[in-house]
C-alpha cells in the first residue's frame, strides 16, 4: 500500500514539474518614462506616443493592427468616484451609432460591441483607475476595428 502511495505522489509531482505555463506575447510595458506612473502589457516593442489635449494629456501605445491603447489623463481627478467616471464612459461608447452592447461589466471598465454592417463586429473597451489624485481613463485606440480576442487582451493588459 505504502509502495501505491509513493507512485501516486511521483506521478502528481512529475506532472505538475513537466506543466508549463502559456506564454503571453505580452510583457510589462513602463510608462513613467511617458509622465505615466503606470506599468502595462503590450506587446513587445510597441510604439509610445504622447499628446497634450489641452484639458489632459494622451499616451497612445500601439503595435500593428491588433494593438493600440490610449491612456488619457489629467491632473486631478474630477470625482474620487469610479463608478461615476464608470458612468460617463459608459453613456460616452453608447454615443456611437453602431453600439450594440456591453458585454462584459466590471467595477471599473467594461467591453462592448459595436456593429459596422450586417457581417462586421468590432469591439471595444473601457476602463478607469484613480491613483492618488489622478485619474486614468484606458481605451483601444478611436482607429480601427478590434476583434473580440485582441480587445479582451488589451482590456486585461492595462488592468495590471
Amino acid at each position: 500500500m505504502t509502495h501505491k502511495i509513493f507512485v501516486f505522489f511521483a506521478l502528481i509531482l512529475c506532472f505538475t514539474a513537466c506543466k508549463t505555463e502559456p506564454t503571453s506575447p505580452f510583457k510589462a510595458l513602463d510608462l513613467m518614462d511617458n509622465g505615466v506612473p503606470i506599468t502595462i502589457m503590450a506587446p513587445d516593442s510597441a510604439q509610445v506616443s504622447t499628446d497634450d489635449l489641452i484639458v489632459m494629456q494622451e499616451v497612445s501605445i500601439r503595435k500593428g493592427d491588433d494593438y493600440f491603447v490610449q491612456i488619457r489623463y489629467s491632473d486631478a481627478a474630477g470625482t474620487a468616484s469610479v463608478a461615476a467616471l464608470k458612468a460617463e464612459e459608459i453613456t460616452d461608447a453608447k454615443r456611437d451609432p453602431f453600439f450594440t452592447e456591453i458585454i462584459q461589466d466590471d467595477t471599473a471598465g467594461f467591453i462592448y460591441k459595436t456593429q459596422l454592417d450586417s457581417t462586421r463586429a468590432s469591439y471595444g473597451f473601457r476602463y478607469i483607475k484613480l491613483q492618488g489624485d489622478k485619474e486614468y481613463r484606458f481605451r483601444n485606440g478611436i482607429i480601427g476595428a478590434f476583434s473580440e480576442e485582441a480587445t479582451r487582451a488589451m482590456y486585461e493588459g492595462v488592468q495590471q
